[in-house]
């Protein structure tokens, strides 16, 4: 049975990040707000807890997870080969709805998908997300919604598509925002925009003046 807590009661947000961080460290599955839409989490480290995550989804491996840290400095530990540019990226835009695909440490044990050696990662501006980003370490995390439907922007919605496949729902209320990620791939010599979400190009630009735009 799903447990839910507000996040906005002081008593039953520390109660729900203490069970939320117990449940990720178990392998199990938690929803939680973020400064896009509510994601479904489990440990990036758990290769069992990822295939769960994709089958609650109903999402096949083609389609990697995600990871979601709660501070610029754990990259340090999870990718390699990453430029300047990629940096000042990183300086400029996070915490913020900008993920990066950077290519991970090879002695990493994880396994996301079919990542062909990449990790797609970023640091969501959200208390939430944060604190239980900080107490566990990095988390696969992708929208809390069955694949096909749209990504939630409140907990009911979430917990309406993925019910108790889920072991921790985690309230903040409704998202700042429904808009996506930006993504930007930082694994070749100019940064290349994947996709366009709530960064646009323009902005982007400002810091990272060469950057192109996928076809």
């Amino acid at each position: 049975m799903a447990r839910r807590y507000d996040t906005n009661d002081a008593t039953d947000r520390s109660t729900g990040l203490r069970e939320a961080a117990s449940a990720v460290r178990r392998g199990e599955l938690v929803v939680l707000p973020t400064d896009t839409v509510y994601g479904i989490g489990a440990d990036a480290f758990s290769s069992e807890a990822v295939v769960d995550l994709l089958e609650a989804k109903g999402r096949g491996r083609n389609m990697p997870t995600p990871v979601l840290i709660g501070s610029p400095n754990t990259l340090h530990g999870l990718v390699t080969d990453f430029s300047e540019m990629a940096w000042e990226l990183v300086d400029a835009f996070w915490p913020g709805a900008l993920t990066l695909v950077a290519k991970h440490q090879p002695s990493l044990q994880w396994d996301l998908g079919d990542t062909r050696g990449t990790v797609a990662v970023r640091m969501p501006l959200h208390p939430v997300a944060i604190e239980l980003l900080t107490e566990v370490g990095p988390m696969a995390v992708s929208s809390a919604n069955l694949t096909g439907h749209p990504a939630p922007e409140d907990c009911d919605a979430a917990q309406g598509m993925l019910g108790d496949s889920v072991s921790v729902y985690l309230d903040g209320g409704p998202t700042p925002g429904n808009v996506p990620s930006s993504i930007v791939d930082v694994t070749r010599e100019v940064p290349v925009l994947l996709r366009a979400g709530a960064i646009s190009a323009e902005e982007l630009r400002k810091v990272v003046p060469d950057l192109e735009v996928a076809n």
